[in-house]
C-alpha cells in the first residue's frame, strides 16, 4: 500500500524542508519569516499535519521560491484525470488574442453566449477535461466575433470572452500552472474592461485577488478587495441581485485574506456583512458565475474556521451544514477537503477520511488535483500505523504511490 515517510519526496512538508536547509535557515527562523510557530513546521515537515495552502504560500514567500517548487505541481495525468493534455490547445488560442482567425465565420450572439454558458457550467462542475477541450474554439470564435463587432454589441462579446477567458484561470488553477494563470487572469481584465460592466470589472477584481492570496500577499489583496467595495458601495438595499453577488462575494474573499492574516475579527465581521447581504439576495445565484448565496456563506465559514484552527466552529458547522442538491461541485469539493483538513487537525482521522472521500464524490477532478486533497492523505498514511483498505484506495487513486 502506499506509505508516507521521510523517504518520499512526494510531500510539501518535505519539500519546505530541503528549500529551508538550502536557504541556511533554522526551523525557527523560516517560522518566524511566515509567520507561525516552530512547531506547526516541524509536524508539517515530518509529515505529521499537512501542509494548508496559507502555510504553504507563506513558506514560498519567505524561502523564495515558486509556489509549484513546493506543491510539486502539475502533477503527472492519471487515466482519471487528463488535464495537462488540454493545456497546448488552449495556450496556443491565448496566444492569438489579437490575431483573429479571418476564414473563421463569425455565429450568432446567442449561440455564442449558450456555448459559453455551457463552458461555465463544466467549471462550476470542476470537469476540467471537458472544459480544457471545449475552451480553444470557443476562444477563437469569440476573438473574430470581438474585433469584427461594433457598438454594444461588441461589449457583449466581451462579456462573454471575459468569461470564457476566467474559464482557463480555473483550468490553470487546478493543474499548478501559475505562470498561465496569471496570463489568463491579465486577459480576463483587459475583455472586462472592454465589456464596459462595472459589475463585471468589480468581479474580475474578486477572482484577481486570489493572485495575492497564492503569493501569500495578504495586505495587498485586502486593499484591492477594499477598492472593489468601495466602488460598489454598502448600499445594499438599491442593489439588485448581480450587484448583490458581487457585494456578498468581495466580503467573502475580504474574510479568507483577514483569517489567513490572522486577524479573525476582521475576518468573522467580514462574514456577517456578507451573510447579511445574503438575506437580502433572499437565495443562492449564480449571477457572473459567483455561487452567491447562503449556501456560499456557510462554506466560507468553515473555510475561515479551518484558517483559523477554530475546532468548536468547524465541529458545529461540519454537524449542522447540510449543502443543498444544487451546490455546484467546485463549491462542494471545496467544502469536504476544508472539512477533512478541520477533522484532521483535530484529530478525528474517520471523519477526515469520509470528508476527502465525499469531495472525490462531489468533485473528482477537482481533488484528484488539489494540493490540500494530497497532503491531507499523506499525513493520514503516516498517521496510520496499519492502512485502511478504504485509505490505501484512495491514495492510490489520487496518485500516491
Amino acid at each position: 500500500m502506499p506509505h508516507a515517510d521521510d523517504s518520499t519526496g512526494e510531500r510539501i512538508g518535505r519539500r519546505i524542508a530541503l528549500a529551508r536547509k538550502a536557504r541556511g535557515l533554522t526551523q525557527l527562523q523560516l517560522a518566524q519569516r511566515i509567520p507561525c510557530s516552530k512547531s506547526l513546521i516541524a509536524q508539517v515537515e515530518r509529515g505529521h499535519k499537512p501542509a494548508t495552502p496559507s502555510l504553504t504560500a507563506g513558506a514560498a514567500r519567505a524561502l523564495r521560491v515558486r509556489l509549484e517548487q513546493l506543491t510539486g505541481q502539475p502533477y503527472d495525468d492519471t487515466p482519471h484525470c487528463r488535464v495537462r493534455d488540454t493545456i497546448p490547445a488552449v495556450q496556443t488560442s491565448m496566444l492569438s488574442w489579437d490575431v483573429p482567425d479571418e476564414q473563421l465565420p463569425p455565429r450568432p450572439f446567442s449561440e455564442l453566449a449558450a456555448d459559453v454558458a455551457q463552458a461555465s457550467a463544466l467549471g462550476r462542475k470542476a470537469q476540467y477535461v471537458r472544459l480544457g477541450q471545449a475552451l480553444p474554439p470557443l476562444l477563437d470564435e469569440l476573438t473574430v466575433a470581438c474585433h469584427s463587432a461594433e457598438g454594444d454589441a461588441r461589449e457583449r462579446l466581451y462579456g462573454l470572452l471575459a468569461e470564457t477567458y476566467s474559464g482557463v484561470t480555473a483550468i490553470a488553477y487546478a493543474v499548478g500552472l501559475f505562470d498561465l494563470r496569471s496570463q489568463a487572469m491579465d486577459r480576463v481584465q483587459w475583455a472586462a474592461h472592454a465589456s464596459h460592466d462595472p459589475l463585471r470589472v468589480g468581479r474580475t477584481q474578486w477572482q484577481r485577488a486570489t493572485l495575492f492570496l497564492q503569493a501569500a500577499a495578504y495586505d495587498r489583496g485586502l486593499r484591492l478587495l477594499d477598492r472593489v467595495r468601495h466602488d460598489l458601495g454598502e448600499d445594499t438595499a438599491g442593489m439588485d441581485a448581480p450587484a448583490l453577488s458581487v457585494h456578498g462575494s468581495v466580503h467573502l474573499r475580504s474574510a479568507v485574506f483577514a483569517a489567513r492574516a490572522g486577524n479573525a475579527a476582521t475576518a468573522r465581521a467580514h462574514l456577517d456583512t456578507a451573510a447579511d447581504t445574503a438575506r437580502v439576495l433572499g437565495h443562492d445565484s449564480n449571477h457572473y458565475g459567483l455561487e452567491f448565496g447562503p449556501t456560499n456563506v456557510a462554506i466560507h465559514r468553515l473555510a475561515v474556521a479551518v484558517e483559523l484552527h477554530d475546532g468548536a466552529e468547524i465541529a458545529r458547522l461540519t454537524r449542522h451544514t447540510r449543502l443543498p442538491t444544487h451546490t455546484a461541485p467546485v463549491r462542494a469539493g471545496h467544502w469536504y477537503l476544508d472539512a477533512a483538513k478541520g477533522w484532521l487537525d483535530n484529530g478525528n482521522r474517520d471523519k477526515a477520511l469520509a470528508a476527502l472521500q465525499a469531495a472525490r464524490k462531489a468533485a473528482p477532478e477537482q481533488t484528484r488535483t488539489h494540493p490540500q486533497a494530497r497532503e491531507t492523505v499523506q499525513a493520514l498514511l503516516h498517521l496510520e500505523r496499519y492502512g485502511k483498505q478504504s485509505l490505501s484506495s484512495l491514495a492510490a487513486w489520487i496518485g500516491i504511490t
